[in-house]
C-alpha cells in the first residue's frame, strides 16, 4: 500500500472535503493547489502490471509529503500549539527512506482523533480483526525501542477499513 492509496483510504473514511485536504496539507507546510488534489488522490499504477497510460498525470505521494499532510492533519483536528522554549516551530519530520509510514500514520491519527488506546482497539474490532493492548503498543512504540514492532499494510488497511465503519458507518 502507497502513500497515495493511504491518503485515498483516510479521506474517505473521515470524509474529507477537497478544501479540507488542501488546507490541512497548507498546515503541514505544503502548498497543494485543488486542481492538482485529484492527482494525488489517484491509485498510482506501479502496483500493477498494467501499462500505464502516457496521458495520465499522477502525484506521487512521497513520504516528506505524506508525512506533512499527517502533521497538518493534527493541527486541523487540534489545534496550533504554541512551541515550548527550545521545541522548534514545526514538527522534525521522521520519515527517512527505513521508517515505516504504517506506524506513524497509527500513531498521528491517534493523536490527531484525541483516541484513547481503547478507541484504537474498538477501530480494530470493527474492521473485524481483534489487537491485544501489548500489540497497539508495539506498533505505537518508536522505532528502535526493544519492543518496537513494525505495522504491516494488512493493519494499516484494517485501521482505515474500521475507521470508515466508525466515522461513516460502512
Amino acid at each position: 500500500m502507497d502513500n497515495n492509496d493511504i491518503l485515498i483510504r483516510l479521506r474517505y473514511a473521515l470524509d474529507l472535503k477537497n478544501t479540507e485536504m488542501v488546507e490541512i496539507f497548507k498546515l503541514g507546510g505544503i502548498e497543494v493547489d485543488r486542481q492538482d488534489l485529484p492527482k494525488i488522490l489517484t491509485k498510482s499504477k506501479d502496483n500493477y502490471d498494467d501499462e500505464i497510460d502516457e496521458d495520465e498525470e499522477n502525484i506521487k505521494c512521497d513520504n516528506v509529503m505524506f508525512e506533512s499532510f499527517l502533521n497538518g492533519f493534527v493541527t486541523f483536528k487540534r489545534d496550533k500549539q504554541e512551541p515550548k522554549p527550545g521545541q522548534p516551530e514545526t514538527p522534525e519530520l521522521t520519515l527517512g527512506r527505513s521508517a515505516n509510514v504504517n506506524n506513524l500514520l497509527l500513531k498521528k491519527v491517534k493523536i490527531a482523533l484525541a483516541m484513547t488506546s481503547e478507541d484504537m482497539l474498538d477501530v480494530f474490532d470493527k474492521a473485524g480483526i481483534h489487537v491485544t493492548k501489548g500489540e497497539l503498543g508495539a506498533l505505537l512504540r518508536k522505532e528502535g525501542h526493544k519492543n518496537y514492532k513494525e505495522c504491516g499494510d494488512k493493519f494499516a488497511r484494517n485501521f482505515l477499513k474500521g475507521l470508515a465503519v466508525k466515522y461513516r458507518g460502512a
